[in-house]
């Protein structure tokens, strides 16, 4: 038996703590692995963790600095192989500590995936941390090359290209609301859905410019996430001074995203940001939903403009009405590219192949 921890201290639900989720969902259910999941005092991400059954030690999780943390969890690992799975630099800093105070550290092997695409730290510790790992994963080529290449002498068979995937969600788990109706929107409105953080980084203000260049009569936008105060309030102002509360919903948070997805005509991810894969998108590909998403991350790596998505630049607002106005207006075309998106999802980017990767890793490390 192999012992898989999973730490996360992020104190937020996100990307990384949805990929997390859904590996133990289904490790858990293998009798070869025993999964403990390590993570920090936050009601937030412990509510949406302990539904799945598993054990789960809260440990400070205060970042590089914290020395309790290690101590305490070198008492977790057991006798046999351990694998620490980490999803940040600072927990990647807290496993090798453990690490190397653990009694069994030669059967203690520490895996770090990579959630964004981002430059390494170059400082002499931080060189230090990553050679003491055993796997760097990476979810796309884009972040394998903004990463390794800048780190001198780093030994690449350590680093591995794994795309990330999502599970398809179970409908009966929590009731799910019909949007039309919450929200008053009329048949023969496009119904458009943005899931994800409410933040400027993920375009969110570049698409409500979009929308106010666009016939007011004949879509509405329902927004599923949460996001700091500030940039709320920035964003519903801008609603209220373009005259777009009748078009604009904000739905909040949403523990099972993929229902709501299913009832819209197509998804928006207007990312100013690079992504190092995007977890939304394979989701609207998954159920297959067109949507309209930049060419500024990996993207590109999977869709192909006007085939299986459609492709703006970051930050353009007029290039994003176009293409919304695109999909709202052609009705074949949503769903020529929506049928495109799943057929592609189904035959490249299912999770099965993501979870046999990820098992072989864990398998080649002992």
């Amino acid at each position: 038996m192999i012992n898989i921890f999973h730490i996360v201290s992020n104190k937020i639900w996100s990307g990384p703590e949805q990929y997390a989720y859904d590996l133990m969902l289904k490790l858990k259910d293998q009798d070869e692995y025993y999964v403990e999941m390590v993570c920090g005092k936050s009601d937030t991400v412990l509510n949406r963790f302990r539904p799945l059954e598993i054990p789960i030690s809260i440990l400070p999780l205060k970042g590089i600095t914290d020395l309790d943390s290690p101590k305490r969890f070198k008492r977790l690992l057991k006798r046999g192989q351990n694998i620490i799975h980490v999803h940040s630099f600072s927990d990647a800093v807290t496993a090798v500590l453990a690490k190397h105070m653990s009694a069994n550290s030669k059967n203690v092997k520490i895996v770090l995936s990579l959630h964004g695409v981002e430059r390494p730290r170059l400082n002499m510790i931080s060189k230090k941390i990553y050679r003491e790992l055993d796997r760097i994963v990476f979810a796309s080529q884009k972040a394998y090359d903004s990463f390794i290449p800048r780190i001198k002498n780093f030994d690449t068979s350590k680093a591995v290209i794994i795309r990330d995937s999502v599970l398809r969600a179970d409908d009966t788990a929590t009731p799910t609301p019909s949007l039309r109706e919450k929200f008053d929107i009329p048949s023969d409105r496009a119904l458009i859905m943005y899931h994800g953080r409410l933040c400027r980084e993920k375009g969110v203000d570049t698409l409500i410019k979009a929308l106010a260049q666009l016939d007011s009569d004949t879509y509405h936008l329902v927004l599923v996430g949460e996001g700091h105060h500030k940039f709320m309030a920035q964003i519903k102002g801008f609603v209220v001074a373009n005259q777009l509360l009748k078009n604009v919903s904000f739905m909040g948070y949403c523990p099972n995203v993929q229902p709501l997805v299913k009832q819209c005509d197509f998804g928006v991810l207007p990312s100013t940001k690079p992504e190092a894969l995007g977890l939304s998108n394979l989701e609207y590909m998954m159920l297959g939903k067109a949507h309209v998403t930049t060419n500024n991350g990996a993207q590109l790596e999977y869709l192909t403009n006007g085939e299986n998505a459609l492709l703006v630049a970051p930050e353009n607002q007029f290039q994003l009405a176009d293409a919304i106005k695109q999909l709202i207006e052609n009705p074949e075309l949503r769903n020529k590219i929506g049928t495109q998106a799943q057929n592609d999802y189904d035959h490249h980017l299912g999770y099965d192949s993501f979870y046999a990767q990820m098992t072989a890793l864990y398998h080649s490390l002992f």
